[in-house]
């Protein structure tokens, strides 16, 4: 609780925490409108493969022009202004940062970045969660070893979920599951870009305004995302996946405790210690009353009477037994939040949330009837969507992982709802993504690695 004194003395030492970024879509817009008005905190440098609209997205956001005037990152550092480029090789390569957030959402571009900030000895803040289930523990293990933080990005859900994950374990709980909320009915699976807005319930107004991406925000509606941050989470806090992925139960917040809780007991779980996604939407397509969307939340169990008797007492959204009860956020505030990340991994050495096991996986599944010689176009697109599956399950059966699903052809005709393998496409196995994934598989194939 005491980051932003820490960021202060930083400022008033003329020492501030020297930051980079990639990628300034909607997540790294978010953050960059705030960290322009935190104290302790220089963003020296903004890397944009299309530095003209980063730069019109900053004079969007609220950046006066004098402040993104620099020229070069020499001239960012003495003027504590920020230079914008599109080479984010440079960006890294420049000796003057503290920590890079990689926002692109591009997986291979994720893990290239990455590797190269690990190997410049910076902190590295993941928005790019795309990119850590296909490889994050390998990434977070070699920045162990290089005296780095490799860290899931606080105001996005997986961060977020962690928390609470390790809240209710550093108060001697057990976590019967933690997850999120979301809209779901079993058709967005079926969900594409040009449909995706018929689906989601905003206004077109809303859309223009937020300038919002309707592929990344169709990887909401079709499960994907659900799918990529419930593995995150899964990988970070050691919680393991259901045997068939995500079933989307409609739950209020106030249920979460009745619904999120194994099947033996009244719930809808196969076992505890799993995560779970909530619907907003019954399975008729009416709205859940109270529901948990854009929130967050765990489900824990009271092991002794006395705890129990203080579930009920203190009315702490206990199930109809008293004997689970669940906490939730009841939003996020995405890249608004995301200073709480930089500032822990530069100030503290500490991460918020990092992946410490391959436990997760998400799979790339057809959304309708494949046909050969196709070329898939990856996450919240047309061909394919990303379900969550045992990362053992996941290897034994050489199911192909979403992150990797784009820009290959497929070599075989793949059924609507079936799982790709690696096997049914074409795939370039020296490309640095495919090596860094194969890397990874193999250093956590093994039990407890």
């Amino acid at each position: 609780m005491n980051l932003s004194r820490m960021l202060l003395q930083r400022e008033n030492d003329g020492d501030p925490v020297r930051v980079g970024i990639i990628g300034c879509g909607k997540f790294g817009a978010m953050y960059l409108s705030q960290a322009r008005l935190t104290k302790g905190v220089h963003v020296v440098g903004i890397a944009d493969l299309n530095v003209a609209r980063a730069k019109e997205t900053l004079a969007h956001i609220g950046w006066e022009p004098e402040r993104f005037a620099a020229s070069s990152f020499d001239e960012a550092e003495k003027s504590r202004s920020t230079f914008v480029t599109e080479d984010s090789a440079a960006l890294i390569n420049n000796g003057g940062l503290d920590v890079l957030i990689e926002a692109t959402g591009d997986p291979a571009a994720g893990i290239r970045h990455c590797l190269s900030a690990i190997n410049h000895g910076l902190h590295v803040v993941m928005v790019n969660v795309e990119a850590d289930v296909v490889a994050g523990p390998l990434l977070a293990r070699k920045a162990e070893l290089a005296g780095v933080v490799y860290s899931l990005a606080w105001g996005d859900q997986p961060a977020l979920i962690a928390e609470h994950v390790d809240w209710a374990r550093t108060c001697g709980f057990t976590v019967v599951s933690a997850g999120k909320g979301t809209r779901y009915l079993p058709t967005f699976h079926q969900s594409t870009p040009e449909t995706v807005w018929d689906h989601f319930g905003w206004d077109l107004e809303v859309v223009k305004r937020g300038r919002l991406n309707p592929k990344m925000f169709n990887s909401f509606l079709d499960g994907t995302k659900s799918g990529i941050e419930m593995s995150a989470v899964c990988n970070a806090t050691g919680l393991t996946p259901q045997p068939d992925g995500l079933a989307f139960p409609p739950c209020s917040r106030f249920d979460l405790a009745e619904v999120c809780k194994p099947a033996a007991f009244g719930g809808t779980l196969t076992h505890s210690g799993t995560t779970e996604v909530v619907s907003s939407l019954n399975r008729d397509g009416s709205e859940v009353p109270g529901h948990l969307q854009y929130g967050t939340y765990v489900v824990i169990e009271g092991e002794t009477d006395y705890a129990r008797y203080c579930f009920e007492e203190y009315q702490m959204l206990p199930d109809s037994s008293f004997r689970f009860a669940s906490l939730y956020r009841p939003t996020h505030m995405i890249g608004l939040e995301l200073g709480v990340s930089v500032a822990s991994a530069a100030l503290r050495k500490e991460p918020t949330g990092s992946p410490v096991t391959f436990n997760s996986d998400v799979v790339a599944t057809a959304k309708r009837d494949l046909k050969e010689g196709e070329v898939l176009d990856g996450e919240g697109g047309f061909c394919v969507w990303g379900k969550q599956t045992p990362a053992r399950r996941s290897l034994d059966e050489g199911y192909l992982p979403l992150g990797l699903a784009q820009h290959v052809k497929l070599k075989r005709a793949v059924p609507e709802g079936a799982p790709l393998r690696w096997g049914d496409v074409d795939i370039d196995s020296d490309d640095d993504a495919v090596k860094v994934r194969r890397e990874m598989e193999a250093m956590f194939a093994a039990p407890n690695a």
